[in-house]
């Protein structure tokens, strides 16, 4: 399968989450919510990451995913515990801390990032979320794209 992920483009100082994807600087994404969620159980090593940010109709950014942790019903001591272990992967801010902050964690770990230049022309549709499993990234271009479902979605 094939993943596109949509990143934040805002944290202090400027600072966006694709670039500290594209330095290094991130090689963990993380997605959390008070139970289960896509992309929980559903992304698996050896899948494509395409990256995008939030409010752009461009795909910038392809890796390839190495490992992937899911964790559910977590008490408050696990949550700290998953973050303190992967801090240096994620590279959170305290606000994007907060956020994640949830019983159902999945965290996935990547490699391979590189810049798509130029970069493809994402065709957005009304009833997409902010991560998409699909069969090819042609299925979200612009000229190519079908109809998105949340068929390969499902949990």
């Amino acid at each position: 399968m094939v993943h596109v992920v949509y990143c934040d483009n805002t944290g202090k100082k400027g600072e966006r989450i694709l670039d500290k994807i594209l330095s290094g600087e991130k090689t963990m994404i993380i997605r959390s919510a008070a139970g289960r969620k896509i992309p929980h159980s559903r992304v698996f090593g050896g899948e494509s990451l395409y990256f995008m940010e939030k409010g752009r109709s461009q795909i910038s950014a392809k890796g390839v995913v190495t490992s992937v942790q899911n964790f559910v019903k977590l008490t408050e001591e696990e949550i700290n515990r998953v973050f303190s272990e992967n801090e240096s992967k994620l590279s959170l801010t305290p606000k994007q801390r907060e956020r994640w902050h949830n019983k159902c964690i999945c965290l996935i770990e990547f490699a391979g990032v590189e810049k798509i230049d130029p970069p493809l022309a994402f065709e957005k549709q009304s009833n997409m979320d902010d991560w998409l499993i699909i069969e090819k990234i042609e299925d979200v271009l612009a000229g190519t794209s079908i109809p998105y479902n949340y068929d390969k979605s499902k949990l």
